[in-house]
């Protein structure tokens, strides 16, 4: 039984496989059929925007505007943190330990 649930398996995935590779095909060829009538009618370069450049020279003028940010000047202390932060409960199961050892 195991024998053909392992061909199963292998066979599923040859078709997989398979429809994959057509299926990437079929899909490349269909892009690029959408992509010559992008590039035909002009939808690839970035003019066909409805606004006028005056508007957009305009937002990109406003965009470039700096922006003041305040620096912290106060100076950073690493902090460290301890290597055993649960050291009660490690002692709990160590004590556990020795007593469960000891019987």
């Amino acid at each position: 039984m195991f024998r053909l649930t392992q061909t199963v398996r292998n066979l599923f995935l040859r078709f997989q496989g398979l429809f994959g590779v057509l299926f990437q095909s079929i899909s490349d060829f269909v892009g690029n059929i959408f992509g010559f009538f992008a590039k035909l009618f002009g939808f690839s370069s970035s003019g066909y925007f409805l606004e006028s450049d005056q508007v957009q020279s305009i937002k990109q003028a406003s965009a470039k505007e700096p922006i003041e940010t305040n620096q912290d000047n106060t100076p950073k202390i690493p902090v460290t943190n301890r290597r055993r932060p649960n050291a009660k409960l490690d002692d709990y199961y160590l004590n556990m330990a020795r007593d469960v050892k000891k019987n």
